[in-house]
């Protein structure tokens, strides 16, 4: 992905959020440290730091955790769109969860010294900070409801409708990674679904 074309989708992303002069964002891309990873490659591994928000420009990523060896994922996060493990970031703290990339990734990071420094120099991407916490929280929100109140078919419904690019382009085992289940589970599901439309 060119840098020139990161640039673009990452202005235009801001101001679907804030309303960003050129000028400011100029100042605010100043601090972008663009990183690129190979598709699979592990991003950010448990037990270490996360030391970056970052925008997706290309690619999609998940972050996930471990529970007895096994691995859990609890996101995808595609193009267009930001992440961070905020418990760690904010705190300094190593991390719970592993990111990684699921394609070819190229990220605009921004480093937590270097959020700072933002907010000091543009207040308004305070605001964008706050934004995107606000996002997260109801996300997770969203996911711990759909966990507790749907069986795992309903679940597997839900995805299908309100998130297609899951369905289209993450691996099926990372899919029933994420809805709880048994890659085995999920097969019965699909064909189930197929059987039965």
């Amino acid at each position: 992905m060119k840098e020139s074309l990161l640039k673009v989708q990452l202005k235009e992303n801001l101001g679907r959020f804030i309303s960003i002069s050129a000028e400011e964002f100029e100042r605010v891309y100043a601090y972008v440290k663009i990183k690129k990873f190979k598709r699979r490659e592990v991003i950010m591994d448990i037990g270490e730091v996360c030391k970056d928000a970052m925008y997706i420009g290309e690619g999609c990523l998940r972050y996930f955790h471990l529970v007895d060896g096994e691995e859990h994922t609890g996101q995808f996060f595609f193009e267009n769109g930001w992440y961070t493990d905020y418990e760690s970031f904010l705190t300094g703290e190593p991390s719970r969860v592993s990111i990684q990339a699921i394609e070819k990734c190229t990220l605009a990071c921004f480093s937590r010294k270097d959020m700072y420094q933002i907010y000091e120099e543009t207040p308004r991407f305070e605001r964008f900070g706050r934004l995107m916490a606000e996002t997260g929280f109801i996300g997770l929100r969203k996911k711990t409801e759909t966990f507790a109140q749907l069986t795992p078919e309903e679940r597997y419904l839900k995805l299908v409708k309100e998130r297609p690019k899951v369905i289209q382009r993450i691996p099926q085992h990372f899919i029933a990674s994420f809805l709880g289940i048994k890659p085995q589970s999920l097969s019965r599901i699909r064909k189930r679904l197929l059987e039965n439309p």
